[in-house]
């Protein structure tokens, strides 16, 4: 299971993050999220970052020059379009900036089905996008909210690989390791304010999922943890 940590502002959490074993991390590019941050601050934070975990955009109904000006100035590698983004435009925005791309889903129990999440996916897939993020819907929200959504509605045989999101933490990790999806992205469940990590949160997600990698672990840390 593939782990992605979002919604980073402070360098000694992303850090902390790398040390814990995390694949990615998720920069907000959303001026009205309180867990958003400028093209200054990110360029901080990926500097952090040893090579081999990937820096995810997340963006919401971002305009073409606005992105092409995000990519020109931030060493990210990936675009997760979070807000009312189609198909098509999602895939002509990451062309213009030569990116691989995410498309989050917000899933609503009472408009959707198993059937009707894997027809959507299907029109991403054609679209060319690399997998899927499944978050809850709210109304007025694009993502963040901490609820989860119901998990029945995952398709079984999806044509991309899923990202589940929405409402995580430490004690519901482990459930979601039988679940047909490839990753889990956590923000609030490994939080001690919106936008600042917690270090004992991280750890407990990450020995959660990635039992095989803290197996041995007597301490409950990797030993190049010194936080």
């Amino acid at each position: 299971m593939h782990v992605k940590f979002c919604g980073f502002t402070q360098p000694n959490d992303i850090k902390i993050a790398a040390q814990l074993g995390v694949d990615a991390v998720g920069l907000v590019f959303y001026p009205p999220s309180p867990r958003a941050v400028t093209i200054e601050r990110a360029q901080s934070l990926s500097a952090s970052l040893p090579a081999f975990i990937s820096i995810v955009a997340l963006v919401v109904n971002m305009p073409r020059a606005e992105l092409i000006e995000l990519a020109n100035q931030v060493a990210f590698d990936i675009i997760q379009f979070h807000g009312d983004e189609t198909p098509e435009q999602c895939a002509q925005l990451a062309s213009a900036v030569n990116k691989r791309w995410i498309k989050a889903l917000r899933i609503n129990a009472d408009q959707h089905t198993a059937a009707s999440v894997s027809a959507e996916i299907n029109e991403f897939a054609a679209a060319g996008a690399n997998s899927i993020l499944l978050d809850a819907y709210h109304p007025h929200k694009y993502g963040g909210t901490g609820a989860r959504f119901d998990w029945s509605l995952l398709p079984q045989d999806s044509s991309l690989p899923i990202i589940l999101a929405g409402g995580l933490d430490a004690d519901n990790a482990a459930a979601t390791l039988d679940l047909p999806i490839y990753a889990v992205d956590v923000s609030g469940g490994i939080e001690s304010d919106k936008g600042k990590k917690d270090a004992a949160k991280m750890r407990a997600f990450m020995k959660a999922v990635k039992r095989d990698r803290w197996q041995n672990e007597t301490l409950g840390e990797p030993s190049n943890i010194s936080n």
